[in-house]
């Protein structure tokens, strides 16, 4: 395992080690985690929550006229 220096504010440092023991867990586990998620490669839909991603191209072939006037008459 490779040891790492990062320079820190020191109110970061105490909000992070406090963080920590109420999970039980160091601030090396939480800072090792951070960086095994951002160093994944991009999904192939990069950016967008599981749930836009569930429903990405449902509205296909929508109407976005007919949409339009519904929103219009809906607020008016």
């Amino acid at each position: 395992m490779a040891k790492l220096t990062l320079s820190v504010d020191n109110r970061v440092v105490a909000r992070a080690k406090h963080y920590a023991k109420l999970r039980g867990v160091s601030v090396s586990q939480i800072v090792e985690t951070y960086l095994a998620a951002v160093a994944e490669p991009p999904s192939r839909v990069t950016g967008a929550a599981p749930i836009l991603r569930s429903v990405r191209g449902v509205l296909k072939h929508a109407d976005i006229g007919e949409y339009r006037k519904y929103l219009a008459a809906k607020y008016r």
